[in-house]
């Protein structure tokens, strides 16, 4: 039987390092994604006191430990943590660990450590996935070659099944700058992965971004599909700016040659390129089962895209599984 859950993504409420860090500001958060709907949060990983949500430790410093932050969800209607956006390629300060990466060979004991203390969290948070940051960006991580694809699968099969063994199920994100966009590259990685362990993370918006059709990739590999992330797209990288190197800054965070102002926004906005009617049939024809996570990535205005993306899900959206299962 198909069972969804709704979820909200926590990254849109913090665009600075030093924004979003007392806890009033993690309450109205959590409260308005109650209030809109949802029944769980997914948190990104961080590091350092400006990352009060961002990893376990500090969690347990700023709640009093993993079951304090769990009262804290109840406290605020939220049921569970659905998932944690898990990047491997940011630097740890609680381990004083440097950056990762899966097609280092070296760096895989390092990524399943760190892999699995989130998960491990995770579960004890109400959770069920770990959404992994693929790949570096395309620009800044060279070639892909048929070797380099084989590490990258051998290091997140390793990953996936440590944290199956948590109850933990890893999912990957493929993100614009990622090489993995070319479909070629996709392809060749999910024949080499352990379908047993790991599967993908569908975001609506990267995947448009990166000019490919998010509903036809759950029609492909429909078995593949663990975890779905709803964010609107309001341009696409037609001109392939994410083969420069540092793209995540020069492109993605300031627009690249064209200056867009704005990559991603809340589903349903003005504008957006996402067919979300589309999508969501594609899993409801697929059988899709788990978290549907809404974002931004991020929001001037998070609130408001959180109570707008509650009713879209709400009025539209839920009530087509709702028909399917009641047919």
């Amino acid at each position: 039987m198909t069972t969804i859950k709704w979820s909200y993504a926590i990254n849109q409420y913090k665009p600075q390092f030093d924004d979003f860090v007392r806890r009033e500001d993690h309450e109205r958060a959590l409260k308005t994604m109650s209030i809109a709907g949802f029944e769980g949060v997914e948190l990104s990983t961080g590091t350092g006191r400006w990352e009060p949500l961002g990893n376990p430790t500090q969690l347990a410093a700023n709640f009093g430990s993993l079951s304090g932050f769990r009262a804290f969800l109840d406290e605020c209607k939220i049921s569970a943590v659905s998932s944690w956006f898990f990047d491997p390629h940011q630097r740890s300060m609680e381990d004083l660990a440097p950056a990762l990466s899966p097609l280092v060979a070296a760096d895989q004991a390092g990524i399943v450590a760190r892999a699995t203390w989130y998960a491990s969290a995770l579960a004890e948070l109400g959770g069920s996935v770990l959404v992994a940051c693929a790949t570096p960006p395309a620009g800044d991580c060279g070639e892909i070659d048929d070797a380099a694809l084989g590490r990258l699968a051998d290091c997140w099969s390793t990953v996936g099944r440590a944290t199956l063994e948590l109850g933990v199920r890893t999912a990957l994100h493929v993100d614009f700058l990622s090489p993995l966009r070319e479909p070629e590259n996709l392809e060749k990685v999910l024949e080499l992965l352990d379908p047993a362990a790991v599967g993908l993370a569908i975001d609506t918006a990267e995947l448009t971004i990166a000019g490919l059709d998010p509903a036809g990739i759950i029609r492909q590999h429909p078995d593949r599909i663990w975890h779905v992330q709803y964010k609107d797209a309001l341009a696409v990288d037609d001109a392939r700016e994410y083969l420069v190197p540092h793209a995540q800054y020069s492109v993605r965070q300031r627009g690249g040659e064209r200056e867009i102002p704005r990559w991603f926004a809340e589903p349903g906005a003005d504008g957006g390129l996402v067919d979300f009617t589309g999508v969501t049939q594609a899993l409801i024809d697929t059988s899709y089962s788990g978290w549907i996570v809404f974002e931004s990535d991020p929001s001037p205005h998070p609130a408001t895209s959180t109570l707008l993306g509650g009713y879209l899900m709400q009025e539209q959206l839920r009530p087509m599984f709702a028909a399917t299962v009641s047919a």
